[in-house]
């Protein structure tokens, strides 16, 4: 197991497909961006992360919202190529089953209710947050990010309710960017 602290994302995907009916993944509602968040999320070089659980709730037609969970601590064969991707998430939104990945009917408000049930702190990644260099994450860290059209004012403002905003910096940066840094820094937390 990487690290000791279990950390987990949220991405929101505006208009990720909900269903397996797609014919590549940019066509899915820009599930390429889905992709690219898991791989950077549950991947190291050769390994899979065991430390992080990463939802996806897909917010595209034809039957919103769905949270797709892939859980690290059991994802079991899963390549980090996009076909391979491809195949399971066309597989698991048809109905289909894969080790470690799974799909409920869950809002982003309703992950975010689960989360505060559960304790653990929860971040919002933005621009105009805390400087995440002097936040300390603390066990079981949620992070909570949009996809490249960001979240929606209202939920982002239900999610503040429970968490804070912090930021990599003034910049905007692509969400499997936000992911990976934030994995770097969780790593670098916890070895201290």
């Amino acid at each position: 197991m990487w690290g000791g602290v279990l950390r987990e994302f949220v991405l929101f995907s505006r208009r990720g497909k909900t269903d397996g009916g797609f014919e590549n993944l940019r066509e899915g509602g820009r599930l390429d961006v889905v992709y690219q968040c898991l791989l950077l999320g549950l991947f190291t070089s050769g390994a899979v992360r065991r430390d992080v659980v990463f939802r996806v709730v897909l917010g595209g037609p034809p039957r919103p919202p769905l949270c797709l969970t892939v859980d690290g601590r059991g994802l079991r064969d899963a390549r980090t190529d996009e076909r391979s991707w491809e195949g399971i998430l066309r597989k698991v939104l048809g109905g289909g089953v894969h080790p470690g990945v799974s799909v409920v009917r869950l809002s982003l408000q309703g992950v975010v209710r689960e989360k505060e049930r559960e304790g653990g702190n929860v971040f919002v990644l933005e621009e105009k947050g805390e400087d995440v260099w002097k936040v300390k994450f603390g066990e079981n860290p949620t992070f909570v990010l949009g996809d490249q059209v960001g979240l929606p004012k209202k939920d982002e403002r239900y999610v503040l309710r429970f968490g804070r905003k912090i930021s990599l910096g003034k910049k905007p940066y692509l969400a499997a960017t936000c992911v990976d840094v934030i994995n770097y820094l969780v790593d670098l937390q916890n070895m201290l």
